[in-house]
């Protein structure tokens, strides 16, 4: 077993070990929340695919396969940016919750970018930002979502996409987790269909639409976890609630596929006919 491969079955086992469930009567007395969404500094993208694989030595021919893995992370990173990684998975769990409170009250996701000046460019900060930023937007609890790893990986000359990271809300006050969930999507150990790296090397939109795919499921089992059934004072929309009512409306459009770079040095063989 290669190392990455028992570093994965470890990242697994500690995901079953960590989870915390969202309690309703938590929920019920938060009062307003804010989403914060980040991506760690050396998360990626990384192809881990001719290295952990040597399946497709033949088709690699002379070129060695670190080289090949290079080639190939450059055409991840053209593909998708840090950026729409770590938002998409705030933006579109935060669109799935039902419109009540405490999520009618959210902080506008401007004013949360504008304190702690993150999201107005296009990388985000790697590292936790000071929290305490947001109690004079009256904050009072914490939706975090980070992204740890993410990219190409494969086995026995089946590849996929992954991703793996961990969502928690707490309070702010005193960063007490009342929710935690870790998460890891591998498409290569669920036995997907296989994401051809050459093909993904001639054509990067591939894994774009891989990691879409990843990050959305995630996204609506996360909004369904931020939706408990054992709550007790769920409010239902209030016509005049004031103008956080419309937060949710107000939700900044996805980010959008950026302009294509300019061609990386070096390609990957071509694929397969």
């Amino acid at each position: 077993m290669t190392r990455h491969a028992l570093l994965g079955l470890v990242a697994l086992f500690l995901v079953g070990c960590a989870s915390q469930r969202l309690a309703g009567r938590e929920l019920d007395v938060v009062k307003r929340p804010a989403f914060i969404s980040r991506i760690e500094l050396d998360a990626g993208p990384h192809s881990l695919v001719f290295r952990e694989d040597d399946s497709y030595r033949d088709k690699l021919k002379k070129l060695e396969p670190k080289e090949a893995d290079r080639r190939l992370q450059s055409k991840l990173a053209s593909s998708v940016t840090r950026f729409e990684v770590s938002e998409r998975l705030r933006v579109t769990t935060f669109r799935q919750l039902p419109r009540e409170q405490p999520w009618l009250n959210a902080v506008d996701p401007a004013r949360v970018a504008s304190v702690l000046e993150s999201f107005l460019v296009e990388e985000v900060p790697a590292n936790a930002p000071d929290y305490d930023l947001l109690a004079p937007l009256g904050t009072d609890a914490v939706v975090e979502f980070v992204i740890q790893d993410y990219g190409m990986r494969s086995k026995k000359g089946r590849a996929g996409a992954y991703v793996r990271g961990y969502t928690r809300m707490f309070w702010l006050k005193n960063k007490r987790e009342i929710w935690r969930h870790p998460f890891g999507v591998d498409r290569v150990e669920q036995g997907a269909e296989t994401l051809d790296p050459f093909k993904v090397g001639k054509d990067p939109s591939l894994f774009r639409q891989a990691m879409t795919e990843m990050l959305d499921e995630l996204s609506t089992e996360f909004a369904q976890e931020l939706t408990p059934d054992d709550r007790q004072e769920a409010t239902p929309v209030v016509p005049d609630a004031g103008p956080e009512a419309d937060a949710q409306g107000r939700e900044r459009p996805l980010p959008q596929k950026p302009e294509p770079p300019e061609p990386a040095p070096g390609e990957l063989p071509d694929p397969d006919s």
